[in-house]
């Protein structure tokens, strides 16, 4: 005998047999599942039981189609190894979940064709917004279009651009380095610096301010965390003594800076600031489309330690 009990099966149901075991329209069933405040109460809870009963689950696909904006934004940064994009990733994670809102983290590898591969993911699953640590290419070809979603940048932007961004004084940051170096009287500084960011151009720009009208000195500026560690394994297997054989200092208060023996002169930079503020500006986008975009400049920290003191 066939048997009387409904499927089960989330692949054995649809849309109508929740409608007709509820006692309701499709159109009903829609409504409740695009926007369940607008459905009276009695009508709503008969249609969630319905589904319950059948285990039936709609599809996210379908609703996506029914919505102008998911409650889904993107955070696509350059190298998640980097523990710079690390602890940005984790403070935006923090303000998304406190919002409600879910988080797709992609890694560019400063890689401009897999960077729009990423943004085009994010238009395809009609993203509320993006965060971007955009690459050199982006920065200097960026437009505030095509994308049908709001664009914040972080770290890094064009000048001169509309788009809203959260940044370092990279300019100012570098120069303050630039000049402990040089109080600590060294006579030559080399610069270790990335080419493929305007972060590092503007590292670079702050590094010759300082040293316009200055001796040079014996020391090496790395303008990233990940460059700074490289540098530092360098001089060790070099069997250099810091900070008088040569005096090192960079960017980035990492775990492992203050752990060595001497511990690393470092620009720290606010990371849980640079991502809170940057999810901040994404959600006061989303409440008021046309708002003026706002440009945020945080400061960083100098913080000395021996692997520059050469005096005091």
């Amino acid at each position: 005998m066939p048997s009387s009990v409904p499927p089960s099966a989330p692949e054995r149901a649809s849309i109508k047999d929740v409608a007709q075991r509820a006692g309701v329209s499709r159109t009903t069933v829609s409504r409740v599942l695009s926007d369940a405040e607008a459905v009276r109460p009695a009508l709503r809870e008969r249609v969630q039981q319905a589904m319950a009963e059948l285990g039936w689950r709609p599809s996210l696909a379908a609703r996506r189609l029914r919505q102008r904006r998911t409650s889904l934004i993107g955070l696509v940064v350059a190298d998640i190894r980097n523990p710079f994009f690390t602890a940005i990733s984790r403070a935006v994670e923090d303000m998304a979940y406190a919002a409600g809102l879910r988080l797709i983290l992609c890694n560019s590898d400063e890689d401009p064709a897999k960077e729009r591969t990423y943004l085009e993911l994010m238009a395809d699953e009609r993203a509320s917004g993006v965060i971007l640590a955009p690459t050199l290419e982006f920065t200097q070809q960026h437009a505030p279009g095509p994308w049908p979603f709001p664009l914040v940048l972080v770290d890094r932007a064009p000048p001169g651009s509309a788009t809203e961004a959260v940044l370092l004084d990279n300019v100012g940051a570098a120069a303050m380095l630039t000049r402990h170096l040089l109080d600590q009287g060294c006579r030559r500084i080399a610069l270790l610096a990335g080419a493929r960011s305007t972060t590092g151009q503007q590292r670079q720009a702050g590094y010759e301010a300082a040293l316009r009208d200055a001796p040079c000195a014996d020391a090496l500026l790395a303008t990233s965390g990940l460059l700074l560690l490289g540098a530092w394994r360098a001089v060790r297997a070099a069997g250099l003594a810091m900070p008088h054989a040569l005096a090192l200092a960079g960017f980035d208060d990492n775990d492992w800076t203050s752990m060595t023996e001497p511990a690393i002169t470092v620009l720290a930079q606010p990371t849980d600031d640079i991502g809170r503020s940057a999810a901040e500006l994404l959600l006061q986008r989303l409440a008021e489309p046309a708002r003026a975009p706002r440009r945020v400049v945080l400061q960083g920290r100098l913080l000395v330690r021996g692997s520059s003191l050469r005096s005091g």
